[in-house]
């Protein structure tokens, strides 16, 4: 409602096509916007897809940055599939006794929202070649019966290998997407899970190292770069450098994707083949088995959240000695503290995280945008 009144006063204040450019980032619907509005909206639209076809290769090869891991693909090896023909013209080889399978997905991010997210976007990597499979279009009522039958049978074939990072986290968003896959996670065998590296003890030390390095390299041209954490920090500790994240948070289900959103996804999901085949010549190199799928096949492991992987890479595990020193009471995480109990004060940055607390009943005081920051250590 707020989107549609703010269309109304730059229709009154400005003009026609600053409304429609407005309407088109809020992915207005045309019944809603006022007239004039709605024939510059199509205008913008034809503009935008025109100038999308341009930039199509140009931007394909801007994407390929330095200092960022790059799929080593061509990309017309790179298949955006809407419809089962598309599918089954590849089924038989990706289906194929044996192979090694990526595979990776993606949704809307939903920022808070309860419940498990809708898959958007599936991507199945094999070599050479990787399928981005439109799950929106796919799951539709004529399509979705084929669809869910090719996908059960590639996760319970337990002669493809199937490689993921925190698999379980993606089946859950799955079976919440169709009740078709609802059973999948029961169902699945050949579950390779890369996530199983970052829990060894050994691999962790390493990674210390790596954000350092990453740190330095992302100076200059670029600023100062956050450490990587996750499937970007295992990329860059096996292959040398680190996923671009900038997509992540994007809108997987407008359509149609930016070549950006495309080029993103297929990594996603590349690099796990490439770091599965690094991590298999060399095992005991990276500080695992030398059974490398005996180390790693299992049930698929639930992806952490940030916050957890944060916290495990900038505060590594106490030694024996340090444990005597500081006691177990002190390893122990704290009681927890009901919103009642809890009062904050929070500086003219914060107010919107201190809107959000009030919410939830916590007592909060806000400073105003003139107040110093001594101000928030005297209420307190």
């Amino acid at each position: 409602w707020l989107q549609e009144q703010l269309i109304q006063l730059l229709v009154s204040y400005c003009d026609l096509n600053t409304a429609a450019r407005w309407a088109l980032r809020y992915s207005l619907p045309e019944k809603t916007l006022p007239y004039g509005v709605a024939d510059e909206l199509q205008k913008l639209k034809v503009q935008e897809r025109v100038e999308d076809a341009e930039s199509t290769v140009d931007d394909y090869e801007e994407d390929r940055k330095e200092g960022y891991y790059q799929i080593p693909i061509p990309r017309e090896n790179i298949h955006f599939l809407q419809t089962w023909e598309g599918i089954l013209r590849w089924r038989e080889k990706v289906l194929q006794p044996g192979q090694v399978v990526g595979i990776d997905m993606e949704w809307r991010p939903s920022f808070g929202v309860v419940g498990k997210p809708r898959v958007s976007v599936m991507q199945i990597a094999i070599e050479e070649q990787v399928f981005l499979l439109d799950l929106l279009q796919l799951l539709k009522p004529d399509e979705m019966e084929e669809l869910s039958h090719f996908v059960q049978t590639l996760f319970s074939d337990p002669t493809i290998i199937k490689l993921g990072y925190g698999m379980s986290g993606d089946l859950h968003s799955l079976a919440a997407t169709c009740s078709a896959f609802k059973e999948m996670d029961k169902q699945v065998q050949g579950i390779v899970d890369l996530l199983a590296v970052d829990k060894q003890k050994c691999w962790r030390k390493s990674s210390l190292q790596v954000d350092v390095l990453s740190q330095e390299k992302s100076c200059g041209d670029r600023g100062f770069r956050q450490p990587e954490r996750g499937l970007s920090l295992l990329v860059q500790h096996v292959l040398g450098k680190p996923l671009n994240k900038t997509e992540q948070l994007s809108n997987w289900e407008k359509r149609p994707l930016r070549e950006e959103q495309i080029l993103y996804a297929a990594s996603d999901a590349y690099c796990l083949l490439e770091v599965y085949k690094k991590l298999c010549e060399d095992p005991l190199g990276f500080g695992l088995c030398s059974d490398l799928t005996e180390s790693l096949v299992g049930k698929p492991t639930t992806k952490p959240r940030a916050k957890k992987q944060l916290n495990q890479q900038e505060m590594p595990s106490p030694s024996k000695q340090q444990a005597k020193v500081i006691g177990l009471a002190a390893l122990r995480p704290p009681p927890s503290v009901s919103p009642k109990e809890f009062s904050v004060v929070c500086d003219n940055m914060l107010q919107g995280l201190g809107r959000h607390l009030r919410c939830l009943g916590v007592d909060v005081r806000m400073l105003e945008n003139d107040d110093n920051h001594r101000k928030a250590a005297e209420v307190s």
